[in-house]
C-alpha cells in the first residue's frame, strides 16, 4: 500500500463537470445534474483501500445526516481495474449501495486528474455555485491509530458552508492509499 497526501488545491477553484457511469443505478449521471441546491461533496475513493473501508460508515452518516439540508454527495472510483478488478463497476454496486449516494466510475481518470485527487480517501466541498470551499481530511483517524471517526473535520467545513462563514480551521490533507493510475 503507497501512503499518499492529498494534493493542495486553491480553495475557491471552481469544479469541473462530468459524466460518468453511476454504478448503483447503471445510468450515466453529471455533476449538473448531481449537484446540491446548497453544496456538493465529492469523494473519491475505492473498494479495497483500507483507508476508505475505515471511514465508510461514518462517510455515510454524514450523507444521512447533511443531505436534507440541501447538501449532495458523490462518490467516484478512478483506479485502474486491470491491476485492481475488486475497483471495477460490478463491484462498486454493492459498496455503493451501503454508501447510500451515486459512486461513479471514473473509467479514463480524467476527472480524479482534474480534480488533482490522488489519493483514496480524497475529500473536496463545493459550495452551491460549485466553488471549492474544502479539500481534506474527514478527520484524524486512521486504520490503527485508535482514534474514532467522527468526521470532525469535514463535519466542519459542512457547518462552515451551511452558516455561510469562513471555515478558519486549518485544512489537513486527506492520507490513503495512492490513486492505482494506468
Amino acid at each position: 500500500m503507497a501512503l499518499v497526501s492529498s494534493s493542495e488545491v486553491k480553495i475557491g477553484s471552481s469544479a469541473t463537470n462530468f459524466e460518468l457511469l453511476n454504478t448503483v443505478n447503471g445510468q450515466q449521471a453529471s455533476l449538473s445534474h448531481l449537484k446540491g441546491e446548497n453544496g456538493t461533496a465529492i469523494f473519491f475513493i475505492c473498494n479495497h483501500c483500507p483507508f476508505v473501508i475505515h471511514v465508510k460508515d461514518e462517510l455515510a452518516q454524514i450523507a444521512l445526516d447533511y443531505s436534507d439540508r440541501g447538501i449532495s454527495f458523490i462518490a467516484i472510483s478512478s483506479n485502474n481495474i486491470e491491476t485492481h478488478p475488486q475497483d471495477g463497476p460490478e463491484f462498486m454496486k454493492a459498496f455503493g449501495e451501503q454508501l447510500g449516494f451515486p459512486y461513479l466510475f471514473d473509467e479514463t481518470q480524467a476527472v480524479a486528474k482534474a480534480y488533482h485527487a490522488v489519493c483514496t480517501p480524497d475529500l473536496y466541498l463545493f459550495d452551491a455555485e460549485l466553488k471549492l470551499s474544502y479539500h481534506g481530511q474527514l478527520d484524524d483517524s486512521r486504520p490503527g491509530n485508535d482514534l474514532p471517526v467522527n468526521g470532525s473535520d469535514f463535519r466542519n467545513s459542512l457547518n462552515c458552508l451551511q452558516d455561510v462563514k469562513e471555515n478558519s480551521a486549518i485544512q489537513k490533507p486527506s492520507i490513503g492509499c495512492s490513486i492505482k493510475w494506468k
